[in-house]
């Protein structure tokens, strides 16, 4: 058999193989039930949040409430969380179709286009993608885009080639701080790459996820918060956590960074070592003693108090729109596990457990969130992050059904 030959039977057997492999992926099958859950849980959000919007001063963007008084604590648009409120409206503008959620997200994002230049924080992809990045896929605008192009050339500033990282938080000389949320921020440096044709945005993100993944994760996949790095040199200085229980334990919404992070990655590049990443990662999360069966986590998994620590509600939130990516790009028996545990969280945090009545909780969605039980703020209380990841799996969940 000479060589073309060989080619020509090769493609052919390939052809052949892909229906059977094709019929080994997973078909998601939402449930009717919980459907039904989910639509009453966007009516009730898109009420909460139209209430949230007449607690609102101007300027100012929704941040949590504080627990002795139940009054709405607020932020200044450079705040990690301003982008939150506005993709929300958003996300549920696009489920309801009530105008009062795009004309309030309208109004705030005019207050957060400012931060577009903002070169002292990494977390532009929170603040400008969740924001104008949902505003650009819902109305694709010039505009958008152009704040969006700004916002990731502002991002890219942070970025150390020494290293192969974008520094987190500032600190003192010398040192490089790189926490795990930071892999959050790399989806709207893949945007910028695909709207500009400027691949040095591509560049800097997958540096940086690998720079993390070599460095960040334990042998069992669990994941530190901060790395500290050698700002000249690259090396590390040190490993640790500043809002779990301790350096060595597993900080819930750090694993969950993880996993969402690396599922972005392997979609944005097909790389398979990103797919083992966010598949090793879900294994910690969904094989650990320490998961309730809820699947609502604990603060951390390693708190010292477990059965009696506190949830983490928007743990939960994220895990599972996490999983709702994942479980499409996994093989059948994982995708299937992912999908499962996706609808329980989705489920449970339905409940009244978790689930706050209309014209409650300030508005927000979620109740029972931690943000840094270490530093004594944010302690069971609802966060805008848990809402904004809530809604998102929930419209993943959705999607499904229109397979």
């Amino acid at each position: 058999m000479n060589f073309t030959s060989l080619i020509a039977g090769a493609v052919l057997l390939a052809s052949a193989c892909l229906p059977a492999v094709a019929q080994q992926r997973f078909v998601p099958k939402p449930q009717k039930a919980l459907l039904t859950v989910v639509d009453k849980n966007f009516t009730d959000a898109a009420a909460q949040y139209k209430y949230m919007a007449t607690l609102l001063e101007p300027g100012r963007f929704p941040k949590t409430i504080n627990k002795a008084t139940g009054k709405l604590e607020t932020s200044k648009s450079d705040w990690w969380c301003s982008g939150f409120y506005p993709g929300t409206l958003l996300e549920l503008y696009q489920q309801k179709h009530d105008k009062a959620l795009s004309t309030d997200a309208n109004r705030i994002m005019a207050d957060l286009a400012k931060e577009q230049y903002n070169t002292h924080t990494h977390d532009l992809g929170f603040m400008m993608y969740c924001s104008f990045g949902t505003a650009n896929k819902l109305n694709p605008s010039n505009s958008y885009k152009q704040i969006l192009i700004n916002s990731a050339k502002s991002l890219s500033t942070r970025f150390n080639p020494k290293v192969g990282a974008i520094k987190s938080w500032d600190s003192k000389p010398g040192d490089f701080l790189v926490i795990i949320d930071n892999m959050m921020n790399l989806e709207l440096l893949f945007w910028a790459t695909r709207e500009t044709g400027d691949s040095s945005f591509y560049k800097i993100a997958v540096t940086h996820a690998n720079t993390t993944l070599k460095n960040h994760f334990r042998p069992d996949h669990s994941s530190y918060h901060v790395i500290n790095y050698n700002a000249e040199t690259g090396a590390v200085r040190e490993r640790k956590t500043a809002q779990g229980f301790a350096n060595e334990s597993a900080w819930a919404r750090g694993q969950a960074w993880g996993l969402y992070g690396y599922t972005v990655m392997y979609r944005e590049t097909k790389d398979k070592k990103y797919l083992d990443a966010a598949n090793q990662i879900a294994g910690f999360i969904l094989n650990n003693p320490n998961l309730p069966t809820d699947k609502i986590p604990y603060w951390d998994f390693n708190a010292p108090n477990i059965p009696n620590a506190l949830r983490d509600a928007s743990a939960g939130a994220i895990i599972s729109s996490a999983l709702l990516e994942l479980c499409r790009y996994a093989d059948k028996a994982q995708a299937q596990k992912y999908f499962t545990t996706a609808e329980t969280i989705i489920k449970n945090l339905s409940a009244p457990a978790y689930r706050a009545k209309v014209g409650t909780n300030a508005g927000f969605i979620l109740m029972h969130s931690v943000g840094h039980l270490p530093a004594g703020t944010e302690i069971d209380v609802p966060l805008t992050y848990a809402d904004y990841y809530f809604v998102e799996a929930m419209e993943r969940y959705k999607a499904f059904a229109k397979r």
